[in-house]
């Protein structure tokens, strides 16, 4: 079996419109394949479309545009998918980049949201690569991602109903990866730190005060950057994708029973834990400070505006 996937010619992207799906895109539509652009807003697919197409290598190279939204109806996602295979051949690479995210305290929360984001979020990952996974069987070739964030290896506050949809895709990606391993197609799944996208901007605004403090004690990636990690890992057969050395510590650190590429990566797993648990407790500490810092300058305002 190679698990190296030396090229890609159809590459499937979903939430593809803008941020890190637009930029794995570029990432792939500049390594010569051809791609298949799958979101919600039709004009933000035009535009995207026409940002990508100044990337060709080659005057063969088609984009298309198709607009669904990938949690609702999975025959519909179906059909789509389908459709893109006709006109473009079988996909090799799905990338599920398709997301929303909400930050707020759990109790503020909108109810509705936490079930709109389960959709958005795991399902919107389930349904397309459900199309997919036959036709890659089949082959004996492939590749699923599934971008994730590293809100989905560790929660955090203001993210009750973002992190579990994001850690419920490592659950599918670790179960789906032994289904399919026999077949030589392999699942990644992607653990982004803050991005700067359209999105996270968008999430910023209603952040709740101690979410931006913890959030600032990493730096904040740029999209292309991240679509380049996520890419050559995809490509290579890889099961976790992290960025920058934060993210390596993170992903060893929660391993679990994740599968390896690896015995090498198995080993420096084993040989570091320790060290990384280490400094994680101090991570935890500080972020518990930040909370209760928070927490008693919110009491002690409440009780000065009371006295006024």
């Amino acid at each position: 079996m190679h698990r190296d996937l030396t090229v890609v010619r159809h590459a499937s992207v979903t939430g593809g419109s803008s941020g890190i799906g637009k930029c794995i895109a570029i990432e792939c539509f500049k390594q010569g394949a051809f791609i298949t652009l799958v979101a919600r807003d039709e004009s933000k697919l035009v535009q995207a479309k026409k940002e990508i197409e100044k990337y060709a290598i080659n005057d063969k190279q088609v984009v298309l545009c198709i607009s669904v939204d990938v949690s609702k109806d999975y025959r519909q996602v179906e059909n789509v998918i389908k459709q893109a295979q006709e006109k473009l051949g079988p996909v090799d690479m799905l990338v599920n980049c398709a997301g929303t995210s909400i930050a707020g305290k759990f109790e503020e929360i909108d109810i509705d949201r936490f079930s709109r984001l389960m959709k958005v979020n795991y399902l919107g990952s389930v349904y397309p690569s459900r199309a997919v996974i036959s036709t890659m069987k089949e082959r004996r070739l492939g590749r699923i991602v599934f971008v994730s964030s590293q809100a989905g290896q560790l929660g955090l506050f203001g993210y009750t109903a973002y992190s579990p949809t994001k850690f419920a895709l490592r659950g599918l990606a670790e179960a789906l990866q032994m289904e399919i391993k026999p077949y030589n197609v392999y699942v990644t799944v992607a653990y982004p730190p803050d991005t700067d996208t359209p999105g996270f901007a968008e999430e910023n605004k209603s952040k709740p005060l101690e979410t931006k403090l913890i959030s600032e004690t990493s730096s904040l990636c740029q999209a292309d950057q991240v679509a380049k990690v996520i890419v050559k890992d995809a490509v290579q057969g890889n099961f976790n994708s992290s960025v920058g050395s934060d993210g390596y510590m993170l992903s060893s650190l929660t391993c679990g029973m994740s599968p390896v590429t690896t015995i090498t990566e198995g080993l420096q797993q084993v040989v570091t834990m320790g060290l990384f648990r280490t400094i994680a407790l101090f991570y935890l500490g500080s972020f518990d400070s930040i909370v209760r810092r928070c927490m008693m300058q919110r009491e002690r305002c409440e009780k000065e505006e009371k006295t006024d």
